[in-house]
């Protein structure tokens, strides 16, 4: 699948929240997640895992009795992840109990997923800086469906800027060499 680039509206530079960095790669604009938390403040971005250049975003999750890691680019809209657990085809439906790795706080929240054929009724939930705005992600593992709320973005605004840079499964090549 190729990537559908978007812009980012201006709109949503004027409210650039504190956690989110707007960069140039490439002759195109993305957005970058600089900072998110869990519920007990503890940060989630993790530097010794890079993805693209940048630290990926780091969650702990269970699966049964095992704890693993999943390590998710900061690229808003990129979805490409590595896990510390094998992926096979039993993975398509199973969902994220998400936690914090540092104390286990759980970052799943009841609420419906928006992806067209997702019947899951749980999200996650990661806080940026400002007390407020969030990103949640639908917790099915594979599913795309994400979204960010920022305090003074419109709700159209916010809806477009949850379509950026969409990647559909497993394509990231418009990344190689970031």
């Amino acid at each position: 699948m190729e990537l559908i680039h978007r812009s980012i509206p201006r709109e949503f530079l004027d409210v650039l929240p504190d956690g989110m960095k707007f960069v140039h790669r490439h002759g195109n604009e993305f957005l970058v997640v600089e900072e998110l938390r869990c519920p007990n403040g503890h940060s989630l971005m993790s530097d010794s895992v890079r993805i693209h250049d940048e630290p990926s975003i780091g969650i702990t999750i269970h699966r049964g009795e095992s704890r693993n890691r999943i390590y998710i680019d900061a690229f808003w809209g990129s979805h490409a992840k590595l896990f510390d657990f094998l992926i096979d085809d039993t993975h398509a439906t199973m969902y994220a109990d998400a936690v914090c790795p540092t104390c286990s706080v759980s970052l799943v929240v009841h609420g419906q997923c928006g992806a067209a054929g997702c019947d899951s009724e749980r999200r996650i939930k990661l806080l940026l800086p400002r007390p407020g705005d969030f990103i949640s992600a639908c917790n099915r593992l594979g599913c795309p469906d994400h979204m960010i709320v920022v305090g003074g973005a419109s709700p159209a605004v916010t809806a477009l800027v949850s379509e950026i840079n969409f990647f559909g499964y497993g394509d990231d090549e418009a990344f190689q060499g970031i």
